[in-house]
């Protein structure tokens, strides 16, 4: 279903699979066989007991934050049970990660699921998380552009070597290569900020917000406007956003994803919250109906 002359969007779904939600190999096959597009995971190595940082959504930290799984195993396994559907991260926190080990995690990955991977990113919100892994929260952002710089020098090249502020290594053997050329599609997880399109035209492939928490639509303008300085067009960049966070009520939804459409937006990715499995699969049947209307 067009609207408004754009193509249909692509739907996928983005959760966490905690010990009491819908298995990761029975959610991957379930999703393919009703025509979702792909699969998303989000990650923390750990949560602080310290909750000197407060939690983004303006609430508790919701318990399952204490239960991530490694979206890089999770997705593996969802990868081997399906022959179509993608799988990403959403995100990535890339200050979690060496690039060297991660770059050859990436490129495992994404030949185990024949080039079906996107690498969602994102810099992280947690201060004290990332002072155990050694990184400055000033610098986040700057360590993430290194760090895809890193992993795209390793992708691409047999002898691969990278020197920056952060990162920095002679050359290096490092196989499996990706099955996409130059590694999978980067999507930068992050707000409408004023330094988002920078780092988006920079060193990434596209944008992934979480709508109701971002103005999306402004962001949208703001990277229309760089990619133009840059003389490239929106056409350029793989549009992902998250919907439905919170809550899901059917009508709401769908007029709601309409409008991310119209906005530009060519993946929806729906949110499964983690829950009981019983709750979950409610969730899921309402996440089919609405596909059909699309369709």
């Amino acid at each position: 279903m067009a609207i408004n002359g754009n193509r249909a969007p692509k739907f996928g779904i983005v959760t966490v699979v905690t010990d009491s939600s819908v298995p990761t190999v029975e959610l991957a096959q379930w999703a393919e066989d009703r025509g979702f597009e792909s699969l998303f995971m989000g990650e923390h190595s750990h949560i602080p007991t310290s909750r000197r940082t407060p939690y983004p959504g303006g609430a508790a930290l919701p318990e399952y934050y204490k239960h991530f799984p490694d979206p890089f195993v999770e997705l593996a396994a969802a990868a081997a049970v399906t022959h179509e559907l993608k799988v990403g991260t959403a995100v990535c926190l890339l200050t979690e990660h060496h690039p060297i080990t991660l770059a050859k995690t990436v490129a495992t990955l994404d030949r185990v699921s024949a080039g079906r991977f996107l690498l969602g990113i994102g810099g992280g919100w947690n201060v004290e998380e990332m002072t155990n892994h050694g990184i400055e929260f000033k610098e986040r952002w700057n360590v993430t552009r290194e760090f895809v710089l890193a992993l795209r020098a390793i992708w691409s090249s047999a002898e691969a070597e990278f020197h920056g502020q952060f990162v920095d290594f002679g050359p290096i053997w490092s196989w499996p290569k990706p099955v996409q050329a130059g590694g999978p599609p980067v999507l930068l997880g992050a707000g409408a900020t004023p330094a988002m399109p920078r780092r988006v035209t920079e060193y990434c492939n596209g944008w992934m917000p979480l709508d109701g928490m971002h103005d999306v639509a402004e962001g949208i303008a703001s990277l229309r406007a760089e990619a133009a300085r840059a003389g490239r067009s929106l056409d350029d960049f793989d549009l992902s956003v998250l919907t439905g966070l919170g809550g899901f009520e059917a009508a709401g939804v769908e007029k709601r994803v309409r409008e991310l459409s119209r906005l530009g937006f060519q993946r929806i990715l729906l949110v499964l919250e983690p829950d009981s499995r019983d709750t979950q699969w409610l969730r899921l049947d309402q996440f089919a109906r609405l596909l059909k209307r699309f369709q």
